[in-house]
């Protein structure tokens, strides 16, 4: 007995020498040169030696559900700790996609119709909701509008010890779970599967999924929801991920710095930019002056030792719509500067005004052209009566220069008032014979006597010598318009003010941005300019003009819908690289959503939220700039290749051509010609991020194409 145990224990030593042995021989190149590298010998892990070890563990995608959606489906998992991820895509040939789909239509009605055979109602129904799904799928590859993918997508999850990998693996797996995708550990394969993780770009695990081109937007990580200006203020915190909102509105990546905030009466719109005002300033030294239609700031003028001023028929502000200011430009080609006085801007701003004022709350249809041309003629003769000119010295007395501290300070010349024009509007009505002129010019003596002080008119508070001159470097001007009359005396004092505010404020800061000063405007109920089509031409003007003077234009108003449905105001949309929604009313909520492709559940969440809550947009999709950029596609075999193309076009607002291109790359047109069918899908790339993709080829012009946002095809994910 003895024996036979000894026996047996030494054919199990020799079994165990031969393993030894036969591993050792097995040793690879790769494990000669770095032998304690990586400890691959468990089935379910690998362990990182270095100095100090690590525990690695790979997964792929198992299952996934029916229906992809973003950003819930894949977000637990890009999220998670310590996790890298890798998705390999393979676009599909559509020939091979339709010859597919074409096989499962047909399995699917095989099938619908055995369950019909035996009975089964539920399944049958089931059967052909799926092949209805599927022939639809097929008929928007075979008309160009979709596109069939293969991909696999792989995660490694880190850890310091083996307990804390096997607790996040559960934990991992149950998030997972919630969006009904099935993870599992590359069981055998753990080697291989780390490898398919790393930037080598080759795939070792064969676990595929097919998806169209809107579920394959779901896998996407590149899209960040993060607003984390380097320069920025906290403004609040991510709902989803918790991180801090650092946001600065005059960041380098912006292409402008106008805002706009949408939200219903009591939703937070005020509070919001009071905080944005008030952490700008003692943060950043932003400078911001606000119209203020509620008389909501005045405390935070005195909070940040800034101005406040009242303007209503009580008090003793005057504010001088002819006021003119010396500007300096900077010249676009020798890039000196110099000193203008745009004369004819200034005839043009307040002939806009006078125009408004004439046509009064009921928008009088007497006010035609030639009203606004015997306006605007006076308005240059008010000007050219005190000699002052295009030339910046004729805005001041003559040899009236005195130096003050050290600076030369030239004597203004007293200005034109609509007291003064109003007077030669009287004289040319006393001259003129001509029955046309005659009826424009008692028009205008009539309905212009509540403007002008002489005669006691109720809103005289804009006749005068102004009263008020724009402290520089105040921290906060608040111009409080909250006691006018709502209905027309409120948006008249908006769009008058704004003129000003141009003048006396904006033009102040050089176009050399290396010694202009950062300034925010806000116009705080904006709405109230939309009736008036002069105030809104003022509006959008200023909104273009804005940047070039390191301004921001913030735009606070209640009612989106008022600014989707009037095409004469886009331009304070489209030069606003940041948007807020806070709360909004049921009834504004498509017009939001179908503008800025919002998902279902964003809009409704914009229609339920609280009180301070909403949806942050900085910056145009994906920071998109006109230039050069390339397109990924593959020409034969299963190589990926890269050629370069420029944009040349980018459309925010676009349902299918938000990139328009054209190819550069010589290589690509020897070979194709231009963007060929079987291109479509194909990623766009600028600045190392994937962009968008290829939707289709430009009408007989195959050198130029278009493509689609990359969150457009996230959003298109959810539907």
């Amino acid at each position: 007995m003895q024996k036979k145990k000894n026996k047996a224990k030494d054919n199990s030593e020799n079994i165990e020498k031969e393993v030894k042995r036969r591993i050792i021989r097995r040793k690879s190149i790769k494990e000669m040169i770095a032998p304690t590298g990586i400890d691959a010998s468990s089935l379910d892990h690998l362990e990182i030696i270095a100095c100090t070890n690590r525990f690695a563990r790979s997964f792929f995608v198992a299952n996934l559900p029916r229906m992809c959606t973003f950003p819930e489906l894949f977000r637990g998992m890009y999220m998670f700790g310590d996790i890298n991820t890798s998705v390999y895509i393979n676009p599909i040939l559509e020939s091979t996609s339709q010859n597919d789909l074409n096989r499962t239509i047909n399995e699917l009605e095989t099938e619908r119709i055995m369950a019909e055979d035996r009975g089964n109602i539920n399944r049958a129904r089931l059967l052909a909701q799926k092949r209805m799904e599927t022939e639809e799928l097929r008929d928007e590859i075979a008309s160009g509008f979709n596109k069939m993918y293969q991909a696999t997508i792989i995660a490694t999850l880190f850890a310091y010890d083996l307990k804390t990998l096997d607790t996040y693996t559960r934990l991992l797996s149950t998030e997972m779970a919630k969006s009904l995708v099935d993870i599992k550990s590359a069981w055998a394969t753990q080697e291989e599967a780390f490898q398919s993780n790393l930037p080598l770009m080759k795939e070792k695990t064969g676990e595929k999924h097919l998806f169209d081109r809107g579920s394959m937007g779901t896998v996407f990580p590149f899209v960040s929801s993060e607003v984390g200006h380097s320069t920025g203020i906290p403004l609040g915190y991510n709902l989803q991920t918790g991180v801090p909102i650092l946001f600065d509105n005059f960041h380098e990546s912006l292409t402008n710095y106008n805002m706009v905030i949408f939200a219903k009466s009591g939703a937070g719109k005020s509070v919001t930019m009071k905080t944005l005002i008030s952490r700008s300033s003692v943060l950043m030294g932003i400078e911001s002056l606000a119209l203020d239609a509620e008389g909501e700031y005045s405390i935070v003028a005195d909070s940040l030792g800034g101005t406040n001023v009242v303007i209503s028929p009580n008090s003793d502000t005057i504010i001088n719509l002819f006021d003119i200011e010396v500007e300096t430009i900077k010249d676009e080609i020798t890039g000196k500067e110099r000193e203008v006085l745009n004369v004819e801007s200034k005839v043009e701003d307040v002939t806009q005004a006078l125009v408004t004022m004439a046509k009064g709350s009921t928008k009088s249809p007497d006010v035609n052209e030639l009203t606004k041309q015997i306006i605007a003629e006076s308005v240059a003769d008010e000007y050219a009566r005190l000699g002052i000119t295009s030339d910046p010295a004729s805005l001041y007395v003559a040899d009236s220069a005195t130096i003050v501290d050290g600076r030369i300070e030239k004597q203004k010349k007293e200005l034109p008032t609509i007291g003064s024009w109003y007077r030669q509007i009287q004289e040319k009505a006393a001259n003129n014979t001509n029955v046309d002129y005659q009826f424009h010019y008692s028009y205008l003596i009539k309905v212009m006597k509540q403007y002008i002080r002489e005669y006691g008119g109720q809103m005289a508070y804009f006749d005068g010598q102004s009263t008020v001159d724009i402290l520089e470097r105040s921290p906060f001007i608040n111009l409080d318009i909250s006691q006018l009359e709502e209905r027309f005396a409120r948006p008249l004092a908006q769009q008058i003010l704004l003129s000003w505010i141009w003048e006396k404020y904006v033009k102040k800061n050089s176009e050399d941005k290396k010694k202009a000063r950062k300034k925010r405007v806000l116009v705080d109920e904006a709405w109230m300019l939309l009736p008036y089509p002069e105030a809104v031409d003022f509006l959008n003007t200023m909104a273009r003009r804005a940047r070039k003077r390191n301004v921001s234009l913030a735009i606070i108003s209640q009612r989106f819908q008022d600014f989707y449905e009037k095409s004469e105001v886009q331009a304070v949309l489209t030069s606003s690289d940041t948007k807020l929604f806070l709360a909004q009313d049921k009834s504004e909520i498509e017009y939001v959503k179908e503008v800025f492709k919002l998902s279902d559940g964003e809009a409704g969440f914009l229609t339920t939220c609280q009180r301070g809550q909403g949806l942050l947009k900085v910056g145009e999709s994906s920071d998109i700039k006109i230039g050069d950029a390339k397109i990924a596609t593959v020409l034969k075999g299963e190589e990926v290749e890269y050629f370069d193309i420029k944009i040349t076009k980018v459309d925010e607002y676009s349902k299918t051509k938000n990139i328009t291109f054209v190819i550069k790359d010589d290589a690509l047109l020897r070979i194709t010609g231009g963007i060929v069918q079987g291109m479509s899908g194909s990623p766009i790339i600028q600045d190392d991020k994937i962009i968008g993709t290829v939707t289709h080829v430009v009408i007989d012009n195959p050198i130029s194409g278009y493509g689609i946002f990359i969150t457009t095809m996230l959003k298109e994910g959810e539907k």
